[in-house]
């Protein structure tokens, strides 16, 4: 499917199309285009300090309490806790990704990469989904294991008070993170948001253990649930990598509304050959022809401001690439074949 739309039509003496990187023609003796090396401004791309640093700020402490209870579950012998450590490192991979589309968003494109590093998310996230899908089957297996063979006894008092340091951790990491609004930070806020629901389960099977010795088998069927809620998880992100790399149109933009807001601006006719897709989490682009009237063919410049400002307060699209016509072009051209 073809992104850049044919600039070579248009009003003579004008510009045919409009990016939000700016054209330059630089002859025969200069370089046929210029790449903007300037990180846009918006909040889902740009990566401030303090973002970066409360994103930081919260790997550093999901990863802390991922080991004490990975060591707490092993010396304690509570595979549930094992399992949460389990869980919080999906978080960290959450947040490592977070992090890295941050950082990176700050890394101007070049020409090679005329997108920059935006898609380095998209490979962090698949080889996060192939630890997700490693890490379940061998929860799952164990926790089968010792509902078949029940193991020694579990030191609950172990087991209790790495969880509640875990859930302590889990809501500190939650305030850090509620400042943050791209996509990559509310997907790792609704991670630590279900690692907490996770701790809050651990400390009750502790405590359900502790007063009915009976009761040992709870451990490993928190750990199955805590397993199935790492599975939903890694679902989740294939469904969001798969969408990506299909370069299917983002789940919370409806094209058919996106369409009438572009033809709602003033000398806009039609819209046409429009394609809506994500460059990473939070980054969206749109290319389209625009069929405008023909009293208003030449004040393309007004159109395009028009269109595009109606696109970024609507739906929070900033790179456009657009397309202007007359109804005689598209008659003749595009509209019949599309």
């Amino acid at each position: 499917m073809g992104r850049g739309p044919d600039h070579g039509h248009g009003v003579p003496g004008r510009a045919a199309g409009s990016d939000d990187h700016a054209a330059a023609d630089g002859g025969a003796h200069g370089p046929a285009c210029a790449l903007d090396h300037a990180p846009a401004h918006r909040p889902e791309a740009h990566g401030d300090g303090s973002s970066l640093r409360r994103l930081a700020v919260a790997l550093a402490l999901t990863a802390g309490i991922m080991v004490a209870e990975a060591v707490g579950g092993w010396l304690s012998g509570s595979l549930a806790l094992v399992s949460d450590a389990a869980h919080m490192l999906t978080d960290a991979g959450a947040l490592g990704i977070a992090l890295a589309a941050a950082w990176l968003s700050t890394r101007p494109p070049d020409d090679k990469r005329t997108y920059g590093y935006r898609r380095a998310e998209v490979l962090a996230a698949q080889i996060n989904v192939g630890a997700l899908l490693v890490l379940s089957a061998w929860i799952a297996w164990e926790a089968v294991d010792r509902l078949r063979h029940p193991g020694p006894p579990i030191a609950l008092g172990l087991m209790s008070g790495v969880a509640f340091l875990g859930l302590a951790a889990n809501l500190a990491i939650l305030w850090t993170l509620h400042r943050e609004h791209t996509l990559n930070a509310r997907s790792a806020f609704l991670h630590v948001l279900s690692d907490a629901i996770s701790s809050v389960a651990v400390l009750a099977g502790a405590l359900a253990m502790a007063l009915e010795p009976t009761l040992r088998w709870i451990d490993p069927v928190l750990s199955l649930a805590i397993a199935a809620l790492i599975l939903w998880g890694a679902f989740r992100l294939v469904l969001e990598v798969t969408d990506i790399l299909m370069e299917g149109v983002p789940r919370h933009i409806d094209v058919g509304r996106v369409c009438r807001e572009m033809e709602a601006a003033e000398g806009v006719l039609a819209v046409h050959d429009l394609h809506v897709w994500t460059i990473s989490s939070g980054v969206v682009s749109l290319s389209a022809h625009l069929v405008v009237r023909d009293d208003d063919v030449g004040r393309n410049d007004s159109i395009l401001a028009d269109v595009k400002a109606r696109l970024r307060g609507a739906f929070r699209i900033d790179h456009t690439t657009l397309q202007i016509e007359s109804p005689a072009y598209a008659r003749v051209d595009d509209v019949h074949r599309h």
